[in-house]
């Protein structure tokens, strides 16, 4: 099954959209979704690649089914996880103060390219850490 990159981005009026990029992922079909969160919008998305599906049974048409691959401008997905990851907690992995992560969260700045790959390998790093915890009865 191929996977295929879908993109989450918060729009200037503070919504949120979903999106894939059917000419450079080469598909015969779009999804895309919107929502007044993050969560909505990818629920939305989802939902959409479901009735797509159907149609195209409905239809008798050849249907590719794929996995999603999500990136998030910085935006969204501070919002995405924002009950998971605080400000302080993502300043304490991150190594960038929680003043500019909450500008990169509001939209007010966006991060150059060297800061997002200083969040995204921190996070990453967090991550592998997180996956070979265990605990003891």
């Amino acid at each position: 099954m191929r996977t295929i990159r879908a993109f989450i981005e918060r729009g200037r009026d503070g919504t949120y959209s979903v999106y894939t990029d059917v000419a450079g992922d080469k598909m015969t079909y779009a999804v895309n979704g919107g929502g007044n969160t993050a969560k909505e919008a990818v629920d939305d998305f989802y939902g959409g690649y479901a009735a797509m599906k159907s149609y195209y049974q409905e239809v008798g048409k050849p249907f590719e089914e794929v996995e999603f691959e999500f990136h998030y401008d910085m935006a969204s997905f501070l919002s995405y996880y924002s009950k998971v990851i605080t400000l302080s907690g993502l300043e304490q992995l991150t190594g960038v103060n929680q003043r500019q992560l909450s500008h990169y969260a509001t939209g007010r700045k966006r991060p150059r390219p060297a800061m997002v790959k200083k969040i995204e390998d921190a996070l990453k790093k967090f991550s592998a850490d997180i996956g070979q915890v265990h605990f003891s009865a």
